[in-house]
């Protein structure tokens, strides 16, 4: 197995375990914001090293190019097991994530719906509002946020970001080592 997709499986592993970490000691919800963090690093830190090792251990001189597939070859397997991961935790492990995300904007909801400059934008925005009462418009808008706070969602989503992510961090990071560290 090359050295980069070993360094994305390292990487995912890790912040696996971090995240079932933080559920079992019951943070899971108060530290959301960290462990989105932790991802981006230790996606960074996949690319990172898994390019790092195969530059050292390739015998041929590389090209830009081949240098971003590498550090491809390590985002890749690390995106695609994070959203493996996160499928199944939002979906069999810590099932309150949705629930707490649903109460969140429900509150926010409220409050907007209780303005009567945003209450009046919304109806300008969408003409079926117009007819409408306060407590319907709050329930087709919370039925909305029931399809995006699913585990199907959240992992769609993850997958999208993470891809976009590592794509864009192979990209800077084959040309920082390129150009700095091995001063090609």
């Amino acid at each position: 197995m090359k050295v980069t997709v070993k360094s994305g499986i390292i990487f995912a592993i890790l912040w696996f375990l971090t995240k079932l970490l933080l559920f079992w000691t019951g943070n899971s919800l108060e530290t959301f914001k960290v462990s989105v963090l932790l991802n981006m690093l230790f996606a960074v830190m996949a690319i990172s090293f898994g390019l790092y090792f195969q530059k050292r251990k390739d015998t041929e001189q590389s090209n830009l190019l081949r240098d971003i597939k590498n550090g491809l070859t390590a985002g890749i397997p690390y995106a695609i097991l994070i959203t493996l991961f996160i499928y199944t935790y939002y979906n069999k492990i810590d099932k309150s994530y949705k629930q707490h995300q649903l109460r969140e904007r429900e509150v926010a909801l409220d409050k907007e719906l209780a303005n009567k400059s945003k209450l009046k934008q919304a109806r300008n925005a969408n003409p079926n509002y117009e007819v409408m009462t306060i407590k319907q418009i709050k329930a087709k808008e919370m039925d909305k946020l029931h399809n995006v706070f699913n585990a199907k969602s959240v992992a769609i989503i993850t997958l999208s970001a993470l891809l976009l992510y590592c794509t864009i961090n192979s990209l800077i990071i084959a040309i920082i080592l390129k150009k700095i560290v091995f001063r090609e």
